[in-house]
């Protein structure tokens, strides 16, 4: 079933239809929206949220563009509404204090595990500008329109976003560098 025939069925009703979709487009749904939230359990949340909000608008679909498109762009408002709406709730909070960080292997992890841990120590509206942009290819216009920033700001965000992430990374390397050193030591 072509996704035109898919979607025709799923605005009529048919679970099949909406499954079929789903089935399709989930990982790519998940995969945007874990990139902004930084943690499993939310990116869930919002995957889920985004799946609701795009059946209950599909009578809506015109088809001026791609489903994946539509659907992608669906995911990502999803993700900045539950970040700006946890924001909110959070904000008065007093968090607790930080437990020390378990010890890692003396191995080490492939960069893109590397990269990851980096991208979650990010602050949220960094990791969102430096995904949206670098990983998604979002202009700084389409950034500050669907982040409600300006586009200065927008560059400004990933500027300091891209400088942390060095920052991070050689830190990380040089810890790495260290354990190899002393452990050859012994």
């Amino acid at each position: 079933m072509t996704d035109s025939e898919c979607i025709a069925r799923a605005r009529e009703g048919d679970g099949r239809a909406v499954r079929e979709l789903y089935a399709r487009y989930s990982a790519r749904v998940y995969a945007v929206v874990r990139r902004l939230a930084g943690d499993d359990a939310l990116a869930e949340d919002y995957a889920q949220e985004a799946w609701v909000r795009a059946i209950r608008a599909l009578p809506s679909f015109r088809g001026d563009s791609a489903f994946s498109t539509w659907l992608h762009r669906i995911a990502v408002n999803s993700a900045l509404h539950g970040q700006r709406w946890r924001t909110r709730r959070t904000s008065n909070e007093i968090p607790l204090p930080v437990a020390a960080e378990a010890s890692r292997p003396a191995d080490r992890p492939v960069l893109r595990i590397e990269l990851e841990r980096a991208l979650r120590r990010l602050p949220p509206g960094m990791r969102q500008v430096l995904v949206l942009h670098d990983v998604e290819g979002y202009t700084h216009d389409e950034i500050a329109e669907v982040m409600g920033i300006t586009s200065g700001t927008s560059k400004s965000q990933l500027f300091k976003a891209r400088a942390k992430m060095r920052e991070m990374l050689s830190t990380s390397e040089r810890d790495a560098k260290e354990r190899a050193h002393v452990t050859s030591e012994r």
